[in-house]
């Protein structure tokens, strides 16, 4: 960044966006972000605006660079998204609504180049244990974006609920995603096919990735409740409503669960443009070690055989992966040799510590929601660690990227997802895009700060660390 105060640009009422074609949809989101910040019309044209989107200059996925002068505003890249995430820059440095405008009537001037350090910048979502609707999934894929967050993992399935439609398997929603479903009773609901199918268009627009996760061999309660051939002894389950975990299993011995495994496997593939699916396999403690083993070495090429990259808990590291297959590190322990192992021989990883990304942990002993098996976590803990360095034996190369996990357990509403990660959630963001060198807690804990009149103008139901000086 090279800051010129003498080149600051005017939100004027003439200000208007200019794309070529393939770039206008992304023109387009910026023009509706600058109407809601100034109030001006900002008209969005082929040619001449004030504020330009070009598609050119970096073979970089992701690249970018933002010239602002005193009478124009140009914003390059090579591919959409890092047209989009320039944008996401650019509205940073924009009033929160037109109300503030009055205020802040200037861009900035000067230049940005940036780039991200990992490909995979995610967050997740547990649909499982308390569902959440489309729109309330649409409105934390507009948070996450912002922050050029590019991957919502969608937690579908789990011992207490089921939450994605599958043809050939009806009872699956019909009873798993019924009212009751969920921790304490209190999460029931599903996606439909075409739901879903919308949430994926909605998440694409904004350079979102959906990651689907089926959870296997355990948390399978919930299919076998819905389909009790699924269990050992064919033998009708209870459903569940508690948060304890790691007692249910599928059975490695029998053909009607590779049968049931790649019915739902295909069905979610196709319905998922994006290149990853993820199959769980974490806390599978009812499974004996064999049968888990025996289990995962049927299913992991499965995820493959239908066109997908296979995403998992690092237990399933356990086993020889598929060549292209990710193990996602969740654990807090210094040290893990199957993922170790993984990395040697060329698996990239995905690290989601919970002692550190986990937006549902509690901030401290008082936070009225989240869990603290991990220990509590803070925004600067958040904030102040390295992937690179978590693990022995998995450095920056083996890295895919990064992901804050929510589950679910103590969430009923948007304003529980707001409050539970942000403002954590950016530490996150800024750790996957940011390398470690550019990277300082009193920077950050600054910048931070400014968003807490943004989130308040907005309505933002945030948490106001007292890590974080909000008023200053």
């Amino acid at each position: 960044m090279r800051p010129d105060p003498a080149a600051n640009f005017h939100l004027s009422p003439t200000v208007s966006v200019s794309a070529a074609p393939e770039a206008a949809d992304i023109a387009e989101q910026l023009a509706q972000l600058l109407r809601r910040a100034t109030g001006h019309p900002v008209p969005v044209t082929r040619d001449g605006g004030s504020i330009r989107i070009l598609l050119e200059g970096y073979d970089k996925n992701e690249a970018y660079r933002i010239d602002i002068t005193a009478e124009s505003v140009t914003l390059r890249a090579g591919t959409g998204s890092g047209l989009f995430a320039a944008v996401q820059t650019l509205r940073q440095l924009l009033p929160a609504e037109a109300a503030e405008a009055a205020e802040i009537e200037v861009v900035p001037g000067g230049t940005i180049e940036d780039e991200p350090r990992f490909a995979y910048r995610g967050a997740m979502l547990d649909l499982a244990r308390h569902f959440f609707t489309p729109a309330e999934i649409r409105s934390y894929i507009d948070t996450i974006a912002q922050f050029k967050i590019n991957h919502l993992h969608l937690h579908l399935t789990d011992d207490q609920g089921w939450r994605l439609e599958i043809p050939g398997w009806p009872r699956l929603t019909e009873i798993g995603g019924a009212e009751g479903t969920g921790v304490d009773g209190a999460g029931g609901g599903f996606l439909t096919r075409p739901e879903y199918a919308d949430l994926v268009a909605y998440a694409e627009r904004r350079f979102v990735t959906i990651v689907p996760e089926i959870d296997l061999p355990g948390h399978v309660n919930a299919a076998q409740v819905a389909y009790p051939e699924l269990t050992c002894d064919g033998e009708p389950v209870g459903p569940r409503t508690d948060a304890e975990v790691g007692y249910s299993s599928l059975c490695a011995n029998r053909e009607e669960t590779y049968a049931f495994v790649e019915d739902v496997i295909r069905e979610v593939a196709a319905l998922t443009p994006g290149p990853f699916l993820h199959i769980g396999g974490d806390e599978a403690f009812s499974t004996p070690p064999e049968d888990y083993r025996t289990f995962l070495t049927r299913v992991l090429p499965m995820v493959g055989k239908y066109g997908k990259r296979v995403v998992g808990w690092h237990e399933m590291a356990a086993v020889d992966l598929p060549p292209t297959a990710v193990p996602q590190y969740w654990r807090v322990e210094p040290a893990d040799d199957g993922v170790a192992r993984a990395a040697r021989t060329g698996h990239q990883v995905i690290m989601s510590p919970a002692d550190r990304s986990y937006l549902d942990m509690k901030y401290d002993k008082d936070s009225p929601l989240g869990l603290d098996w991990a220990g509590v976590v803070g925004v600067e803990r958040s904030y102040d660690w390295d992937p690179a360095v978590r693990l022995p034996g998995v450095g920056e190369e083996s890295l895919l990227g990064v992901e804050a996990p929510l589950w679910s357990e103590t969430l009923r509403s948007v304003a529980d997802i707001e409050f539970m990660a942000l403002p954590r959630l950016l530490a996150i963001a800024e750790i996957g895009w940011t390398p470690r060198a550019a990277r300082d807690w009193s920077s950050f804990r600054a910048r931070l700060a400014g968003f807490g009149p943004r989130w308040t103008a907005e309505g933002v139901n945030f948490h106001r660390s007292p890590e974080i000086d909000w008023e200053g």
